[in-house]
C-alpha cells in the first residue's frame, strides 16, 4: 500500500471474520498471547498512542496495517476497554494461560492432603476473582460488595465440595476428578453472583439488526446458565480428561513407584553383603522418586 494508512479501518472489531471457526481461532489466539505478558510499559504505551491517535483520525508516517492490527492486539491485551486504564498483569488475557495451566497443574496433584486441597482450590478462586474485578464493565462496575460476596461463597462452595467429595474415600479413579468437581461447584456459585444485578435489572437484547428493544430479565438468567454450563465444559479438557490419562499411565510398569535391578548390578561390597544375609535374593527393589 503506497500513502498513507486509510482512516476506513474498523479497529473496534476483530481482524479476522468472526463468522468462521478460524476467523473465531485466529482471534482468540491474538487475545490470549501470552507472549504479550511480557510486554514492556514503552511497548505497551506506544501501542496505546498508536491506537487513540487512529481513532482520533491521526496516523503516524509509515505506519502499515499490519502494524496497526499488531497495535490494536497488544492495546487490548492491557487496557481496559471501557476504562482505558492499564490491566493488572495477571488479570489480563494474555496471563489467562500460563496462570491457568499452573493453578490447574497443581490442583490436580496436590489433591490428596486437606491442606493441599483448601489451599489451591483458595488460589485458584482468589485468580478468578483478580480477573474478574480487572475484567468488570465500565457500564456495569461490580461494587466491592459484590465482588466480595461472589469470592467469599465461590471459594467457601469450592472448598466444601472438595473437601466433602474426599471425605468420602472414593475409589483412586473418581479421586482425582474431586478438584474439576469443585470448580464446577465455584463456577454454578461464582457466575451468578457476579452477575446478580443482570438477573435483577435484565440484560439488553435486539432485533436481529443490533437496535436495542429493551431489557429482559429472562433472557439474563438464559445467558448466565449458558455461560455456566460453557464455564464447566472449558474446564473438561485440562481437568477431567488427565486424571483418565494418567490413571492408566500408573498402572504401567515404568510409572510405578517401586523400581528393581538385578543383584549383580550393584557395587561388589553390597553384593557380597546380601549374599551372605539373603543367599536366594537375586533381584532388590527400590522407590525412584518423582
Amino acid at each position: 500500500m503506497s500513502g498513507e494508512l486509510s482512516l476506513d479501518i474498523n479497529i473496534k472489531e476483530p481482524r479476522w471474520d468472526q463468522g468462521t471457526f478460524m476467523g473465531r481461532a485466529q482471534h482468540f489466539f491474538m487475545v490470549t498471547d501470552p507472549r504479550n505478558v511480557l510486554l514492556s510499559s514503552e511497548t505497551l504505551e506506544e501501542a496505546r498512542v498508536i491506537v487513540e491517535n487512529y481513532r482520533a483520525g491521526i496516523v503516524r508516517p509509515g505506519l502499515t496495517e499490519d502494524e496497526l492490527w499488531r497495535a490494536k492486539y497488544v492495546y487490548d491485551s492491557a487496557f481496559h476497554p471501557d476504562t482505558g486504564e492499564k490491566m493488572f498483569v495477571i488479570g489480563r488475557m494474555s496471563a489467562q494461560v500460563p496462570m491457568n495451566m499452573t493453578i490447574t497443574g497443581c490442583m490436580l496433584t496436590f489433591y490428596r492432603t486437606t491442606p493441599a486441597v483448601v489451599f489451591w482450590q483458595w488460589v485458584n478462586q482468589s485468580f478468578n476473582a483478580v480477573v474478574n474485578y480487572t475484567n468488570r464493565s465500565g457500564d456495569a462496575p461490580i461494587t466491592v460488595n459484590q465482588l466480595g460476596a461472589a469470592y467469599v461463597s465461590a471459594t467457601t462452595g469450592a472448598v466444601v465440595t472438595a473437601l466433602s467429595l474426599k471425605a468420602l474415600r472414593l475409589p483412586p479413579i473418581v479421586s482425582r476428578f474431586v478438584p474439576f468437581a469443585a470448580v464446577a461447584a465455584a463456577n454454578c456459585i461464582n457466575i451468578p453472583f457476579m452477575r446478580q444485578r443482570e438477573l435483577k435489572f435484565g440484560i439488553p437484547v435486539t432485533d436481529e439488526n443490533g437496535n436495542r428493544l429493551g431489557e429482559s430479565a429472562n433472557a439474563a438468567q438464559q445467558a448466565i446458565a449458558q455461560v455456566v454450563v460453557s464455564r464447566i465444559g472449558m474446564a473438561v479438557p485440562a481437568m477431567a480428561i488427565p486424571p483418565v490419562i494418567m490413571n492408566a499411565l500408573e498402572k504401567r510398569a515404568f510409572m510405578k513407584v517401586r523400581s528393581h535391578c538385578v543383584v549383580t548390578g550393584l557395587e561388589k561390597e553390597l553384593q557380597e553383603r546380601i549374599r551372605e544375609t539373603s543367599p536366594g535374593t537375586t533381584r532388590v527393589y527400590f522407590n525412584k522418586g518423582l
